[in-house]
């Protein structure tokens, strides 16, 4: 896919680069936080190709790409930067919860690497994986590299976290880089073990005892360190000469913010952190296997709404403290249930289109990525999705009895199960793990199979034939029943098919494909011209009914910036089933190597019981394309 095009539609449409004051990205979402969010064309990013869906949540207004959406966002942040944009502390914004201003905070300081501390993790529990099986030992220099480098971002993250801290607070982050290596410096870590020795002399600053801390793959103490640089460094650096500010600033905010760190804030992050520790504990300890199923059934629903950034820091926190963590585990079955869900939509349906997006969806779910699976056919059919939850508590709570524990930080996917292998060796938590993990895929794919509505997110083909759209317009139509006619003359072909996978998964809304045999775009409905895209290869159509239609003229045909499309309407324009829309020249297009394949969609096939295609290998201006059922 071409994410050049997209990069720029997405940034025109949440109101330009001047409405945005900051932007980061997680495994499969830009979050951004906008000035005015009336700005934001909602609806059209959401029919937009390349964006399966938009969720405003704690704060953000978040557009969900999926696994490319490192790619946009790089493509994004230098637009942002050539103009300004993001990142502007004197920006009016709108008040924020404090609950949304926590959450944005958070996903701020950690999305930028969190997928790095993830691949770690995945790594760490291979090599206990290995350790286990006999394949290494601690000994080996193989297992010694892999394991350094398994552990450097989580034995530097007060670096790292100093770096992101920083730039969210509105600070240099280099300051809080050098912040964070003093925390790690080589000569306060031997500090702090010789500190441990009944012989030890306390180490002072200015007269001052220093509690002695071990500060490596700490949280909260850098965060807070951080804070407090930015506002100083906003405080001292605009009263300072021009001629020295730009040394004398990080000069006194590490002469001031460190020592105060390894003298006050330190040691009260630290007890903070050991609380919250123990406060997870206490409470996973009072009862375990209802505290799982509680996670297990809710966790998907905190997903939806990006709100899942809130628990990141507890299990951090938790690896941090004690070095393992219980909660991690506890999403597997989170994430297994809605693949279980999504295994029952496939072997339910009978539709090719629908099984090509379950197909798909299903393996990005085994390897944690949920989105897919949630927006494009769970969640729609709304059973399926609660079906998922309840096999994630089911599951979870199997992980929750047994107290299955995490060793390295991840997010919860197949590869998981490694990182639940304790360096002693295989112990029964591992076993319940992958019990439970089985039992929510198991029931949520038989509750599925048994009760779903398969039939909310499916449009079959059906075998009998339909009217002509003209014999439809003559007389009233039944009631809860729509009629759209044909675009354009050209062959069918099942959605499934097409050589492009957002609209083969049906990501973007059910429909069918036409392969044009003419180069003309007619209205297949009375209604008016929603979206007229810059490009015209693209064209949105709303009828008086509620149906909104995508009609994209060929496949990356967006390359050709206008070339060879001629529109005869306008965005807002009122048309008339018949009326011309669009001429394209076909020779020229198939010419520069581009196809022609045209998805004709229902974007909000979600509003429909039914999507039924017209039973038929060819098909002309105006004859019925489609059946909308209420």
């Amino acid at each position: 896919m071409q994410y050049n095009e997209l990069s720029v539609e997405i940034l025109d449409k949440v109101g330009g680069a001047n409405n945005v004051v900051s932007l980061v990205h997680c495994a499969t979402r830009l979050r951004f936080k906008l000035r005015d969010r009336s700005k934001a064309q909602t609806a059209a990013l959401k029919n937009t190709a390349g964006i399966i869906m938009v969720v405003e949540s704690g704060g953000q207004y978040q557009v969900v790409i999926g696994n490319d959406v490192s790619q946009v966002y790089q493509l994004i942040m230098p637009l942002l930067e050539a103009t300004g944009g993001a990142e502007t502390a004197d920006a009016p914004q709108a008040k924020e919860g404090l609950f949304a201003r926590f959450i944005d905070t958070i996903s701020g300081i950690f999305t930028p690497f969190i997928s790095l501390l993830i691949a770690g993790g995945i790594l760490k529990g291979l090599l206990s994986l290995a350790l286990a099986m006999g394949w290494l030992t601690t000994h080996s220099g193989t297992y010694q590299i892999l394991f350094a480098t398994s552990d450097a971002m989580f034995y530097f993250l007060p670096i790292f976290l100093g770096y992101t801290a920083c730039k969210k607070f509105k600070g240099n982050p280099f300051i809080g880089m050098a912040i964070g290596g003093a925390l790690t410096h080589p000569m306060m870590v031997a500090a702090f073990s010789a500190s441990q020795l009944a012989s030890a002399q306390p180490l002072h600053f200015l007269g001052l005892p220093v509690i002695m801390i071990n500060y490596s793959s700490s949280v909260i103490p850098i965060v807070f360190a951080c804070w407090l640089s930015s506002r100083l460094e906003g405080l001292i650096h605009l009263r300072l000469p021009a001629a020295v500010r730009n040394f004398i600033t990080p000069l006194i905010c590490l002469a001031v913010v460190v020592p105060v760190t390894f003298l006050l804030i330190g040691p009260v992050a630290t007890w903070l952190s050991q609380m919250l520790a123990s406060g997870y504990e206490l409470l996973y300890s009072i009862n375990s296997t209802l505290a799982g199923m509680f996670v297990g059934a809710l966790w998907q629903v905190c997903v939806i709404f990006g709100i899942h950034w809130g628990m990141v820091p507890v299990m951090i926190n938790n690896f941090s403290v004690s070095g393992q963590d219980t909660l991690l585990p506890l999403l597997i079955p989170a994430v297994f249930g809605q693949v279980g869900a999504t295994l029952g939509i496939f072997l339910r349906s009978n539709n090719a289109q629908v099984k090509g997006s379950s197909a798909s969806a299903l393996a990005a779910g085994v390897c944690g990525i949920t989105e897919p699976a949630v927006y494009g056919l769970t969640l729609p059919n709304r059973r399926a999705f609660i079906f998922g939850c309840v096999g994630g508590a089911l599951g979870a709570g199997v992980l929750g009895y047994f107290h299955t524990t995490a060793y390295s930080f991840g997010f919860a996917s197949i590869f998981t199960l490694t990182q639940l292998i304790p360096v002693s060796g295989f112990d029964f938590s591992v076993v319940a793990a992958v019990i439970g993990m089985v039992v929510s895929l198991s029931v949520a794919c038989a509750l599925t199979c048994l009760f779903g509505r398969v039939n909310a997110v499916q449009s079959d083909m059906v075998t009998e034939n339909r009217p002509l759209a003209s014999e439809v317009t003559s007389g009233k139509p039944a009631q809860q029943e729509e009629f759209i006619g044909s675009p354009m003359n050209g062959k069918l072909m099942p959605l499934a098919q097409i050589n492009d996978p957002i609209f083969a998964g049906g990501l973007l809304g059910r429909g069918v494909v036409i392969t044009p045999t003419g180069g003309r775009v007619v209205a297949p409905i009375d209604g008016h011209v929603a979206s007229l895209f810059q490009t015209h290869h693209a064209i949105g159509l709303l009828s008086p009914q509620g149906a909104e239609l995508l009609i994209h003229v060929g496949i990356d045909t967006v390359k050709l910036d206008g070339q060879y499309f001629t529109p005869h309407v306008s965005e807002g324009d009122e048309v008339v089933r018949g009326q011309l829309l669009l001429e394209f020249d076909a020779e020229a297009i198939r010419a520069a190597g581009y196809s022609l394949d045209t998805p004709v969609l229902i974007t909000n096939s979600d509003d429909f019981t039914d999507v039924i295609i017209s039973d038929v290998c060819d098909t002309e201006e105006n004859t019925l394309l489609l059946t909308l059922v209420r």
